[in-house]
């Protein structure tokens, strides 16, 4: 189980990371890493998601009541908080060498009993005039070495075995596939497609797609549109795959 001191370093630049892209309309500062929830018990909402990596646990971003009302009266139309905060929660979850999984909105009060009920926390506020009105969260984890990761944004790298020989194969490209489901047809039935014929996949709608490397499965995710493009969000890396030796 970590401590505050043991997270204290890396979940700081994870902060800085999230603030980078939290839709905040004022200029926040990062403040010391601490385990006082009284610091940071404003009300309002939290997003919090399972990690999974080198950083075990759970990370939520705590923002206050001012945000979550500016969000639900955009210009645009209300806006999804869970959607507004993923971008911040996956910069987090990059510079402690974890995935976030799908994300989870509840309150600050709630979030801050739940993650507390798994043990110690690690909390980094983020403040403008000397009061909190974000945070960053850590609960749950376990202990974290990010071999003096503390620059803004870098990601700290998992531990290598070989690491010499992998580097190696570094520049080596690898083939990846994101597989949405699959279908057995009869050379009758594969004769017989055209525009707009249908093919039913083996794949209940809304279900994770699979990530596959050179025809190995090694990850599911969730597919999401980036710039007009198709891309796929990981939330499961598969244990006993090629990615656990990279």
């Amino acid at each position: 189980m970590s401590t505050p001191t043991d997270t204290a370093p890396a979940l700081r630049a994870a902060a800085e990371a999230a603030l980078a892209v939290l839709p905040v309309t004022e200029a926040l500062t990062v403040g010391a890493a601490g385990g006082d929830t009284g610091a940071v018990s404003f009300p309002g909402a939290a997003v919090a998601a399972d990690l999974t990596g080198q950083t075990t646990g759970t990370l939520a971003i705590l923002v206050n009541q001012e945000l979550v009302d500016a969000l639900r009266g955009s210009p645009l139309g209300e806006l999804d908080l869970g959607a507004a905060i993923a971008p911040a929660l996956e910069a987090a979850a990059k510079v402690l060498g974890s995935v976030a999984g799908p994300g989870r909105q509840t309150t600050t009060e709630a979030a801050l009993a739940t993650l507390g009920a798994g043990g110690a926390l690690t909390i980094v506020p983020l403040s403008a005039d000397g009061a909190a009105q974000a945070a960053v969260v850590l609960g749950g984890s376990r202990a974290v070495d990010t071999g003096g990761a503390g620059a803004r944004g870098q990601a700290a790298q998992p531990a290598r075995g070989g690491a010499a020989a992998m580097e190696l194969l570094h520049g080596v490209e690898m083939e990846v596939t994101v597989e949405l489901g699959r279908s057995r047809m009869t050379v009758r039935e594969l004769l017989s497609l055209g525009p707009g014929s249908v093919i039913e996949l083996d794949r209940a709608a809304g279900s994770p797609a699979d990530v596959l490397v050179n025809g190995r499965l090694i990850a599911r995710g969730e597919i999401v549109v980036i710039d007009e493009n198709f891309g796929i969000r990981i939330t499961e890396i598969l244990g006993n795959s090629p990615a656990d030796a990279l």
